[in-house]
């Protein structure tokens, strides 16, 4: 059979949106792992309770068509020490030896782009002590260091916890109180990092000499143990004293060994002894035994701040620092600045001219600079004048000033910078000063000359000598380093991407640079005219919300101009700015320029979609541009004609290329996952069932579908069962059924289903599918909900809005919550009666809402009535809303009935008329309105065949709460076919 396949190779859509059965995206957060607990606080906040250490397992179920993708996000909590937001894109978010910073509340984010994404969310709090500290003091004015008798001693025990943790004081075995003696006080000091106690002893005593331990308790809490520290205090117990066998400057050449002593004079117990060095750890080969610490051959690199601290919990650690400089210069740098006054950026004639150089040093002062001209040491004169410190320039620089200069002044400058009778080799840097060169600078033994940065550069244009004078422009070159294992929405990448031609480049001075590549590959940005001249050039982020670089930096320099991105992933995309660095050539204004990243295949979803590589355009030029896709047409497609196609697609930048796997075999199916109610138990013979349904995913792509493969595997088995289903002519969005039967509960399968066309097999799809306890819909016999089981007769949470209805009787109910708004109890009177009710205090806002959604009915008459008792009590009262989502083809929300303001501190009964054209939930939406005195509630909500009665309501059934007035006038609003409705809104 002929297939017509046709290609837009160039624009192919990111999404396929189809018709009937697809379905918003909807969430549920389950947990698993090693939780000690999970409750539910006051304001129905679910909390995950975990010890650190273990392994936090959270899953996010999703249901919707097609399959939702989910994203995993994180803010800081109650026990996290900081901020910080981590993202995955898994269902399942597994943290090994979780730590207390990554407590804090989670957030699953499912979407699949039809409606809006759902999102829930669950607070996990880490529980966890560490070893207590305790550290003894004693009162200032002791000079003497020792502790005698009657002297004020304070033992302070300090712990890091979650909870708050308890402490308990004991002299021996002895457990102290506060005030149990005049000479004892336990207290908790104020602006301490921690929980600390301290345990005071007054005018200190001989009985006062004991051993003390501080015992620190969670209560057991996740199963962790209490902790206790102990220590003795004597009549010799003292603080620690430190001195050094050398000064606290010590400066060395390369290659020599170093050997420090740090002696201790006292203290009591006998104080520990440790080395440290900032920044970073100590030197690779560094020996600290005690209080000796020995660098062998010590190299510029170890150049630091060495600090050797002393501690035994008494009193302050004793701390002495030695600042060790090794001798060494790198980095010589050379800047040229012309005549700031007459604004000029070129050398010429009659202008002053100064040449600076600098090295960074160690130490920095010490450093002498010689400078030479034409190879001859430069003879100092009224036009020729060396300066040491410019106050523009960094410190210990030196600048040969050439005023009024002359054709003699011409020639070849050298600055040499020397450390005097120092092992440290010199560095030194020339330039070409000449009619011709325009002063471009030479670089010698690790000289950073020969750049500058003209009119229009980033620090990179480099002229050799005896080049042209004048400015240059800016070009940007960039290479791509494609990888094998490249994806684009699911297709694999053409390796073939290459480097774009920098010469194309030259005009895009001052403008934004878009640049488009796919992810995992390697990316280099590069500024610069020449390729083999190195140019330091400083990268940075211009997104505000991405203010660091892939490094982890905020600013990075680089010698070649260059900004490596590895493997660039989708938070790379964004704007990146490269300025010209200090010391590149001529002393003029600053240079940048920036280039947009746009990172592709953000979906693994859809089929695959070219790269294009376009530079900034007029409008102009876009209208007046070809046509920006391409065709390909294949007549007659049979298996010589299946294979992989190229498409490449190119424009002044650059080319790019996409490859295409060509077949006639059928795409994978789509499973539906938004079946309500999908299991069915028997629970005599302890099977269920499960009603699979799936779309077709493109059916018209292809020859006909003539059939589906069905594999059902119970998981952990190797054998499957596998069946033929023959199907008709499937059409796109056509949502397709079949009953799995005999499934034994509580086992889980996994499903395969293979779609067959004459061509043969198609693409694979496949799914798990788990045991769950049905919920049944109510039975309209007995169908008053009044909301006293925890299960809410099935009723759910919508994951769409922005918070959720509450349950809750007078004895649960919130002893903090706002006065003068919400019922005190339900309908019936009763303190154990329950009613659903949503909570408008803070952090609502208005016009917040939130939707209690009922089970599905299926529609079996044409006309239906709900009735319920509302409860609308507060000032701030916004508005309570009855919707009807008809599911027949895809779920439709339309609104039935809306009530605002408030009707004071009474349960009023609402009658509302519907007729659902097929099967259906009802919704009930709570609006918050302008302030937190807005609490809305409803119960007793009735679902009965036929219409809503016409005469008054009973004004018995109008139930007035203590204290209350008569309700006022309402403000009514009803939708639907029909105007038939009742509502009591008087006494």
């Amino acid at each position: 059979m002929e297939v017509t396949c046709l290609l837009l190779l160039a624009l192919i859509p990111f999404h396929c949106q189809g018709q009937g059965v697809y379905a918003p995206a909807q969430a549920q957060i389950v947990h698993a792992g090693q939780a000690c607990v999970v409750k539910e606080d006051n304001i129905s906040e679910r909390v995950y309770t975990i010890r650190e250490g273990d392994t936090l397992v959270l899953q996010c179920l999703v249901t919707g068509h097609p399959r939702p993708q989910v994203r995993w996000t994180k803010t800081a909590g109650s026990a996290s020490d900081k901020f910080q937001e981590t993202s995955v894109f898994n269902e399942t978010l597994r943290i090994e030896h979780i730590a207390r910073t990554q407590g804090g509340r989670y957030y699953c984010k499912a979407e699949n782009g039809v409606g809006v994404p759902a999102i829930k969310s669950i607070r996990v709090d880490v529980q966890y002590l560490d070893e207590p500290v305790l550290t003894v003091h004693q009162t200032v004015s002791d000079v003497r260091g020792n502790f005698y008798q009657e002297k004020t001693v304070f033992l302070r025990c300090t712990v890091n916890s979650n909870p708050p943790a308890r402490f308990i004081w004991k002299r021996g075995s002895d457990t102290l109180s506060h005030s149990q003696d005049n000479g004892v006080d336990i207290y908790e000091p104020l602006y301490t990092q921690g929980e600390t106690k301290v345990l005071k002893l007054k005018n200190l005593r001989p009985q006062d000499y004991a051993s003390y331990t501080c015992q620190v308790s969670v209560r057991n809490v996740c199963g962790i143990p209490d902790k206790a520290i102990t220590f003795r205090l004597t009549n010799t117990t003292a603080p620690p004293a430190l001195k050094l066998s050398v000064n606290e400057t010590l400066v060395v050449n390369p290659g020599e060994n170093v050997t420090v002593q740090c002696l201790l004079t006292g203290g009591d117990p006998l104080p520990q002894l440790q080395w440290s060095h900032g920044p970073g750890p100590l030197p690779l080969g560094a020996l600290a035994q005690g209080g000796t610490l020995c660098i062998p051959s010590v190299q510029a690199g170890d150049s630091g701040y060495y600090n050797c601290t002393a501690t035994n919990n008494v009193g302050n650690p004793a701390k002495k620092t030695i600042n060790l400089l090794v001798r060494s210069m790198k980095n010589a740098t050379f800047q040229i600045t012309p005549d700031v006054i007459k604004e000029s950026e070129n050398i010429q004639l009659g202008q002053d001219l100064k040449l600076s150089c600098h090295v960074d040093a160690v130490p920095q002062e010490k450093v002498t600079y010689q400078w030479f001209k034409n190879g001859k040491p430069a003879r100092m004169s009224k036009r020729l004048l060396v300066t040491r410190n410019d106050p523009e320039l960094p410190a210990v620089t030196s600048s040969l000033e050439l005023i009024d200069l002359h054709f003699s002044d011409y020639g070849t400058y050298l600055c040499m910078a020397s450390f005097p009778g120092a092992p440290v080799s010199d560095l030194s840097v020339e330039v070409n000063i000449s009619s011709e060169t325009g002063g471009q600078p030479e670089g010698h033994r690790g000289a950073a000359g020969n750049q500058r940065g003209l009119e229009g550069g980033c620090g990179g244009s480099s002229l050799e000598k005896g080049g042209q004078r004048g400015p240059h422009l800016f070009r940007l070159y960039t290479f791509l380093e494609p990888l094998l294992s490249a994806r684009c929405h699911g297709r694999p990448w053409n390796k073939a991407v290459g480097k774009i031609d920098s010469a194309l480049l030259e005009n895009v001075v001052g403008k934004l640079l878009f640049f488009q590549v796919a992810s995992q590959t390697n990316l280099s940005l590069q500024t610069g005219m020449h390729e083999s001249r190195k140019h330091f050039q400083r990268w940075s982020r211009v997104d505000k919300e991405a203010a660091l670089l892939p490094s982890g930096l905020a600013l990075e320099e680089t010698q070649d101009g260059k900004l490596r991105l590895e493997r660039v992933s989708r938070d790379m995309s964004g704007t990146y700015r490269c300025q010209t660095a200090r010391y590149n050539g001529f002393n003029v204004r600053p240079r940048e320029a920036q280039v947009q990243l746009n990172v592709q295949c953000e979906s693994a979803r859809s089929p695959a979609r070219p790269s294009t590589l376009q530079p900034p355009r007029s409008p102009a030029a876009a209208a007046a541009e070809a046509p920006d896709h391409a065709e390909l047409l294949l007549d007659a497609l049979t298996r010589d004609s299946s294979g992989s196609y190229d498409c490449s697609v190119s424009n002044d930048v650059g080319s790019a290329a996409c490859l295409f796997q060509v077949s006639a075999k059928a795409y994978s199916p789509e499973f539906y996952f938004d079946t309500p109610n999908p299991t069915r138990s028997h629970k005599l013979s302890k099977n269920y069932s499960y009603v699979l349904q799936w779309t077709q995913r493109e059916p018209e792509a292809v020859d006909p579908v003539l059939s589906y493969r069905l594999s059902v595997r119970q998981l952990n088995q190797h054998n499957a069962m596998v069946k033929a289903i023959p199907v008709r002519r499937v059409e796109k969005g056509q949502l397709l059924e079949y009953i799995l039967t005999d499934l034994r509960v509580p086992h889980s399968y996994e499903i395969r289903l293979t779609p067959y066309t004459t061509f043969g097999a198609g693409d694979v799809a496949s799914r798990v599918i788990h045991y769950t306890e049905p919920i049944n819909s109510p039975n309209l016999s007995d169908n008053t909900c009044h909301f006293e089981d925890d299960k809410i007769c099935g009723y759910t949470q919508d994951p769409t809005d922005n918070f959720d209805w509450t349950r809750q009787n007078a004895l649960t109910q919130n002893p903090k919550r706002s006065p003068n708004t919400g019922p005190p109890m339900d309908i019936s009177g009763t303190p154990e009666g329950h009613y659903m009710f949503i909570e408008t205090s803070r952090p609502r806002e208005l016009g917040d809402r939130a939707r209690l959604v009922s089970p599905l009915y299926n529609a079996s008459a044409k006309f239906y009535c709900v009735s319920f008792f509302y409860h609308m009590y507060g000032k701030h009262i916004g508005s309570l809303n009855l919707l009807v989502r008809s599911r027949n083809k895809g779920a439709l929300d339309t609104h039935a009935w809306s009530l605002s303001g408030n009707k004071g501190n009474v349960w009023q009964q609402a009658h509302v008329p519907i007729n659902p054209s097929g099967p259906f939930q009802i919704i009930f939406e709570g609006v918050r309105g302008s302030g937190y005195l807005g609490d809305i509630a409803i119960d007793d909500v009735t679902l009965k065949k036929g219409e809503c009665p016409r005469k008054q309501m009973d004004p018995s059934k109008v139930v007035v709460m203590p204290g209350s007035g008569a309700p006022r006038q309402s403000s009514l609003r009803l939708w639907g076919p029909t105007a038939i409705f009742l509502l009591a809104l008087q006494r």
